[in-house]
């Protein structure tokens, strides 16, 4: 079974620098402390872009996991795209879209498509990743959100 869910976000900074602010490493481990989430190869600091991997190590339901993800898309300031290549998922995707809103700011919205291992299983570990997943989004573009813009 797949998973998927979107979350909308009004960021109050520019599209381009909302672009920026989503893709940055520093920000993301930043936002992802309570996991204690790092990038641990690939791109660990600054801004990912087109094409480049990163993998992650952090700590989920007491449970040690390292993911590596790529930018599969990437269409500056509009959208990029993150892909599961090697991790825990069956398959993970997370598109980012970013378009302008009316005073200035940006509405992101993140579209989060993924399955989980296990067969059978994996049903139940959907049912519990789907709500988690989205906490943790949600949890992060409040980070992003707060940063000072200009």
């Amino acid at each position: 079974m797949v998973v998927e869910f979107e979350c909308r976000t009004r960021l109050p900074t520019s599209v381009q620098q909302s672009f920026d602010l989503s893709r940055s490493i520093d920000l993301h481990v930043t936002s992802m402390a309570a996991s204690r989430e790092r990038a641990v190869s690939g791109v660990t600091r600054g801004l990912i872009g087109s094409g480049e991997e990163v993998t992650w190590r952090a700590r989920h339901f007491g449970v040690p996991f390292r993911m590596t993800s790529r930018i599969t898309a990437f269409d500056e300031p509009s959208l990029f795209v993150d892909e599961q290549v090697r991790g825990p998922f069956r398959t993970f995707r997370h598109e980012h879209r970013f378009t302008p809103d009316a005073d200035g700011g940006t509405i992101m919205i993140d579209r989060v498509r993924f399955a989980a291992p296990f067969g059978p299983l994996g049903r139940v570990a959907e049912r519990v990743l789907g709500p988690y997943l989205r906490r943790l989004i949600v949890e992060r573009n409040a980070v992003l959100a707060a940063q000072p813009h200009h």
